[in-house]
């Protein structure tokens, strides 16, 4: 009742202005001394500042709530402001959202530099092949955020479309920001809609939340002509989404066969090679210089043991099939049934389908892997191809 009655108070004072403002606009004279001049400026600010307090309550307190709501809803931006937004313009929500937007862009740009090792995996796969992104952040709190995560399942689809032109590596190709940054997007999500390029799409959300947000690296690998890609994604937030990736290929002579039983080990196996860390395919693909750093190790390890030239030879080939055990993926023990090794799954699965099969390659990715750690090369996942 208070409120209503100093509205109306005001709305009498805002007619009253309006009368008498064009008067003493008129008086003003290039005769007249300076100091009324300068009175009368001072006036004239007077009335606009009255003006500007005016508007503010041209919308009603509750009116006001409603607009800071839908804008926070529209934007996630933090309350704070959002109020100030729609008060620099005058409640008007479509403006005041696309300021927002420009003010959000030049954080973005600003925070682009700082460290960004959180975020996630996504996956997106077809009859033909599996796309694999890592989309980061700064904070595990942005990761879980659902406009985040509806970013990286829409990067890791439109990395589907990405046509290759160069021979594969490790049984993939790399589909990275160069790649995809001028790609057009449309996230069809409430609060993010409207076709843009991909590069803009991830500096929008990145203001929305925040912080550095960065497509890190991708990988799309085809399927054999002959038989299937399986996944595996380990600490998964939902469908699609993971800390860890295992993506592997099988491949098998007949196409037809047993096609359960195929993707049933190819789950098993992807799911290995998350939790078992290969880093060669079969024996004959470890690097010689992995190899030789191994065996110089390995000797150094057995010659402080002060035995014979022979036995320490002896004890250096026993570590290296030891070695061979912890990083090529056909010699380890199977994560499923570790009485028998990879390379015995796969010949058991051959006869049980009538049909060797054999695994053509495989990829393992873990969020912010190699971020911390200068010296390596961060954009390589682990990957072998046969």
């Amino acid at each position: 009742m208070a409120f209503s009655a100093a509205a109306k108070r005001l709305s009498i004072t805002t007619k009253h202005l309006s009368t008498i403002a064009p008067r003493r606009y008129h008086s003003l004279s290039p005769f007249k001394s300076p100091s009324f001049a300068q009175s009368q400026r001072s006036e004239s600010s007077s009335l606009l500042s009255h003006f500007t307090f005016l508007r503010g309550f041209s919308v009603s307190a509750s009116d006001q709530m409603n607009l800071i709501k839908q804008l926070r809803e529209r934007t996630s931006a933090p309350i704070k402001d959002v109020k100030a937004a729609l008060v620099d313009s005058d409640w008007n929500i479509e403006e005041a959202q696309k300021e927002l937007r420009k003010k959000g862009k030049v954080l973005a740009s600003k925070k682009s530099s700082r460290t960004a090792a959180e975020g996630l995996l996504a996956l997106a796969q077809n009859d033909s092949k599996a796309a694999l992104i890592e989309l980061n952040c700064e904070t595990d709190f942005v990761a879980r955020n659902e406009i985040f995560q509806h970013l990286a399942l829409s990067l890791a689809k439109k990395a589907l479309l990405v046509e290759n032109t160069s021979p594969l590596v490790s049984g993939a190709f790399q589909v990275g920001p160069g790649s995809l940054d001028e790609m057009t997007l449309n996230l069809e999500h409430p609060k993010i809609n409207g076709e843009t390029s991909v590069h803009n799409a991830i500096t929008e959300v990145a203001a929305m939340m925040g912080e550095n947000v960065k497509l890190r690296r991708g990988y799309v690998m085809p399927a054999p002509s002959q038989g299937i890609i399986s996944t595996y994604l380990h600490t998964s937030p939902q469908p699609g989404l993971g800390r860890i990736a295992g993506v592997l290929s099988l491949e098998v002579d007949e196409g037809k066969t047993q096609v359960d039983a195929i993707q049933r080990v190819g789950s098993e196996l992807a799911m290995h090679v998350v939790a078992a860390k290969p880093l060669f395919l079969t024996k004959e693909l470890v690097s010689l210089d992995a190899l030789e750093n191994e065996r110089e190790v390995l000797k150094s390890q057995a010659e402080a043991s002060g035995k014979s030239q022979m036995a320490i030879e002896k004890m250096v080939e026993g570590r290296l099939r030891k070695y061979f055990e912890e990083v090529v993926l056909m010699e380890q023990k199977f994560i499923v049934n570790d009485t028998v090794n990879v390379k015995t799954v796969l010949d058991n699965l051959s006869k049980e389908v009538g049909s060797p099969v054999r695994v053509v390659s495989f990829l393992r990715m873990e969020v912010g892997e190699g971020i911390a750690r200068q010296e390596t090369d961060s954009s390589e996942p682990v990957a072998q191809a046969a």
